[in-house]
């Protein structure tokens, strides 16, 4: 599956809060910082302001897809198919 080219930070949030639980705990500039308590806590920083470079948000993917135990593929099936 191809990565969305124009996802702000602030539509990933949503998107993780809504699949995963993650909700925005603080806010330093223009980044989020998110945690889940889902099994164990885990914590991810997110870019709020304007589209998300694809590396970075593979990056991003990753990192949840790792902490859900789950191949990224699924990940970006689950959030974005």
């Amino acid at each position: 599956m191809r990565l969305p080219r124009d996802l702000s930070g602030r539509e990933l949030a949503s998107l993780l809060r809504r699949h995963f639980g993650y909700e925005a705990v603080r806010q330093t500039g223009s980044h989020l910082r998110l945690a889940t308590t889902m099994g164990e806590e885990h914590r991810i920083t997110v870019p709020a302001g304007g589209p998300l470079r694809v590396g970075t948000l593979a990056a991003i993917l990753s990192d949840v897809a790792e902490h859900q135990g789950m191949p990224r593929a699924d990940l970006e099936v689950r959030l974005f198919g």
